[in-house]
């Protein structure tokens, strides 16, 4: 499987995709693209949403995103909801 390169273009984005690297395939197999592709086109308020998310447990987020439980904030879960449409579009 080919290392992803972070893009380079600033420090603020830089920092979103480490965090965004959580050592669970997963979790990285969702995260990864959807920061690299998507995160600069959100609004502001789903941009603070995706920060929010990173600040989660990887335990809760791999829950959240096989569909297990569902996260109890409603921020919470329209993120996983874009990150899961991405992957799953009806």
């Amino acid at each position: 499987m080919p290392e992803h390169a972070a893009p380079s273009d600033n420090s603020e984005f830089n920092r979103l995709w480490w965090h965004s690297r959580r050592g669970m395939l997963e979790l990285d197999v969702l995260l990864i693209p959807f920061v690299e592709e998507a995160y600069r086109d959100l609004q502001a308020e789903d941009k603070a949403r995706y920060q929010k998310l990173l600040s989660c447990e990887d335990t809760d987020m791999f829950e959240w995103f096989m569909q297990r439980s569902r996260p109890e904030d409603p921020d919470l879960q329209r993120m996983v909801d874009m990150i899961l449409n991405r992957v799953q579009p009806d």
